[in-house]
């Protein structure tokens, strides 16, 4: 086993808005893809060298402030990304902060009330 993860799908409610939002954080289209009763977004990934996800919004899948907090890939520098959350709509609730040798992580809410982290080595 390489990794931990697969794959990850952060739900949505509002499809575009949430779309919106991820794409001005990352400055990259999201991707839809074909969803059997509902709606999804790839979000922008390397399949042959690490881990992948999306946005997806079906009945019975809704956002949360309070469960697994998935990390996402905050690019060269940090402050570029969390530069964009509050522009887009979303909420920084834990600012950059070093982790030592591990670099900086930060924690938001996007624009459906999902809480995230966003890491880099900046």
């Amino acid at each position: 086993m390489t990794n931990s993860i697969n794959w990850f799908e952060i739900p949505v409610i509002d499809f575009a808005r949430a779309k919106k939002f991820y794409e001005t954080l990352y400055g990259a289209e999201i991707m839809e893809m074909p969803f059997p009763d509902g709606k999804y977004g790839m979000l922008p990934c390397d399949m042959e060298k690490g881990v992948g996800g999306g946005i997806a919004q079906y009945e019975g899948f809704e956002p949360c402030s309070n469960g697994v907090l998935i990390y996402l890939n905050g690019g060269e520098d940090l402050s570029t990304p969390l530069s964009k959350v509050e522009g887009a709509g979303g909420k920084i609730v834990l600012p950059k902060t070093s982790i030592g040798q591990n670099g900086f992580m930060a924690h938001i809410i996007d624009t459906e009330g999902n809480k995230i982290a966003l890491h880099s080595m900046k």
